[in-house]
């Protein structure tokens, strides 16, 4: 397929995945980790008293290290950057997506059908992840470079796809893990000498693999996570998969139901070829990873909690859709019918959401609103400030201090308690802080006293009116100094 193809196909794409988003936003929801990691790998000591914190998930990956390495490489500036990985990943899923369905399907508007099928944002059941993301995250990077590497699996390119893989397990190991074991188990489906070199190195790994987990990165991960620590932890209900409700079980296990049955319908119509047929049989491979984590969560494993195996079912929606698609649209005038209804689909889906959000849909820098003018002051105060807030405050203004202000804050509720899953004592940190703030809408002035005094803090931001002395003012956002 020609360049002039390739973009046709390519930037309807980009503009639906991104508007069925809800559009894309700099500094929300998960960058509340992934811009602090970056913004201190640039400027080593930015976050004195929060490092700890950081430091718990911060240690598993060189993420920073790679996004801090092209800030710096380029001149560019980190939300130019963030923004241009956000619009790579979507290009990567769209392009495998692309090429992944020329294997499969025998029209070129059955792939047409896929990518409009792949523009449709949706969770994956109690896996606390969704098929795409309103601003940039490794995962989904991850996601478009795995596609790839299952791309080229069906090409039988693999050694690019060995490359691919550890390539992403660079940037999210976690992420990146799901991928390889799907397509090693793929490979050596298909390949007798692959088969043949997995089983002379099967005892070098299994020793690289117990180093990783008793002294290496992952030391100590083989521990118990006690009921304590678990409780510190309930709101992440994702983690738990023992607990999953039957619809997420329905939903999970579906997705194998529904590839078992269309890939047994294609191989009864001679259409499945020997790499389709390993990459079908190796999915089996996540299956069995799926029961082992089972076994070990009723153990209380620590590492079984850490890697939320929850989200491997991302890699069976995909290919789950890949055959959905196939079955909607297997003949011309099927494929091209299916290819129109869901495209319309996904621009009024895509129109519908973006009437719906109350903010612009393209927002690539912190908003110059109440918020935004407030943490650029933030910036201008001395580093190693401490900062006080409502717990809650990333939620209701849609970007954390530290990542909107730079400076460390008392504590975070949501990112920080997903950071205790790597570290039992960042969750008992938030959990006590979490404590002292319960009543913060009805903050008192001697209570913001003290807790500015206990704990070093030097400013409270808010809504409310308190009798300390203000710093700064912007609409309803206050600044006070707490000493």
């Amino acid at each position: 397929m020609n360049s002039p193809r390739v973009l046709l196909y390519l930037l309807p794409f980009v503009v639906l995945a991104v508007l069925n988003s809800g559009g894309y936003r700099y500094g929300a929801s998960d960058q509340a980790f992934y811009l602090p990691v970056v913004l201190e790998q640039l400027d080593p000591g930015l976050y004195v008293r929060d490092a700890a914190v950081i430091a718990a998930q911060e240690r598993l990956t060189t993420y920073d290290e790679v996004i801090g390495a092209i800030v710096r490489t380029t001149g560019a500036s980190v939300p130019f950057v963030f923004a241009a990985l956000h619009l790579g990943s979507l290009v990567l899923i769209a392009a495998g997506t692309w090429l992944v369905g020329k294997r499969i399907y025998r029209t070129e508007w059955a792939c047409v059908a896929l990518l409009a099928a792949m523009t449709l944002r949706h969770a994956i059941a109690r896996s606390g992840t969704n098929t795409l993301e309103g601003y940039f995250h490794p995962r989904q990077l991850v996601f478009g470079i795995g596609i790839i590497a299952v791309a080229l699996f069906l090409r039988k390119r693999d050694a690019a796809v060995a490359v691919l893989v550890a390539g992403a397990a660079a940037l999210h190991p976690a992420a990146a893990m799901w991928f390889a074991i799907w397509l090693a188990a793929g490979m050596a489906i298909a390949n007798a000498s692959i088969r043949r070199w997995m089983m002379i190195t099967a005892l070098p790994a299994a020793a690289l693999a117990a180093w990783a987990v008793t002294g290496g990165p992952l030391g100590g991960r083989l521990g118990v996570m006690d009921g304590e620590w678990r409780r510190l932890l309930s709101t992440k209900e994702y983690l738990f998969i023992l607990e999953w409700p039957a619809h997420a079980w329905i939903l999970n296990l579906g997705y194998l139901a529904l590839v078992g049955w269309i890939y047994v319908r294609r191989q009864r119509a001679g259409l499945v070829g020997e790499r389709e047929r390993a990459l079908v049989l190796g999915s089996s491979a996540l299956a069995f990873a799926f029961v082992v984590f089972l076994i070990l969560q009723a153990m209380h494993i620590v590492l079984s909690f850490q890697l939320q195996p929850g989200r491997l079912f991302l890699m069976f929606d995909f290919l789950a859709t890949v055959y959905a698609v196939w079955a909607l649209a297997e003949g011309f005038a099927r494929a091209r019918l299916a290819a129109l209804l869901i495209l319309a689909f996904s621009v009024t889906r895509a129109v519908y959401v973006s009437v719906q959000i109350d903010r612009p849909v393209i927002q690539t820098t912190i908003p110059d609103d109440d918020w935004g003018r407030a943490m650029a002051w933030a910036r201008g105060t001395g580093r190693g400030s401490g900062w006080l807030a409502d717990p809650m405050h990333a939620v209701r203004y849609g970007t954390s201090v530290r990542v909107a202000g730079q400076r460390d804050v008392f504590v975070e509720g949501v990112k920080d308690t997903a950071l205790g899953i790597y570290d039992r004592a960042v969750a008992e940190r938030t959990q006590q802080r979490m404590r002292e703030l319960d009543d913060f809408q009805t903050l008192s002035a001697d209570k913001a006293r003290r807790l500015g005094a206990e704990y070093a803090l030097d400013y409270l931001v808010t809504e409310n009116a308190i009798d300390l002395p203000l710093a700064f003012q912007s609409g309803a956002i206050r600044i006070y100094r707490l000493r």
